[in-house]
């Protein structure tokens, strides 16, 4: 069983256990519909359910099962927020989760391996990938760039020049 980053506990608010988070959702609310969480604490792995949450100033804040104070929503802080891959939603066909990409091979038209997806980031206008290989390429996600998705190969089909 794959599990599945969403975000992190980056703080404490209030005295009655609630907590600050990170989401990398899109939109970053949408991290509150999956429960329970499993939160990774410096590699131990906890469950919880998510009783509530929502938009606090510019960040999100949730309250967790079994975490009633302070004290123990400080406790939390800095775990990293999990659930299982198989509770994500099945996407449309040629949308994909960062997480399937990430460590992904990259070929060009040429054959040539590019490297493997490092990671990802949102632009604005479109994802981006990390490929590490020689060298490190900046590949957009988008159609005129990426070819082909083959996620039982692990393999991505880029038209991208390999001295870009």
């Amino acid at each position: 069983m794959k599990n599945v980053v969403l975000g992190k506990i980056v703080g404490v608010f209030g005295v009655k256990g609630q907590v600050k988070i990170y989401s990398d959702t899109r939109p970053r609310e949408q991290i509150l519909q999956y429960s329970p969480w499993l939160l990774d604490n410096q590699g131990t792995l906890s469950e919880y359910e998510v009783l509530g949450g929502g938009a606090q100033g510019k960040g999100l804040i949730a309250q967790l099962s079994s975490i009633e104070d302070r004290d123990a929503a400080e406790k939390v802080v800095g775990s990293t927020i999990c659930i299982p891959e198989e509770n994500l939603p099945e996407l449309d066909q040629n949308e994909y989760y960062w997480s399937q990409l990430e460590g992904a091979r990259v070929i060009n038209l040429a054959d040539v391996e590019l490297g493997s997806v490092k990671y990802l980031f949102d632009t604005g206008a479109n994802d981006v990938m990390v490929v590490q290989g020689e060298k490190k390429h900046l590949i957009p996600f988008t159609r005129d760039a990426v070819l082909d998705v083959d996620l039982e190969q692990h393999l991505i089909r880029v038209d991208w020049d390999q001295d870009f």
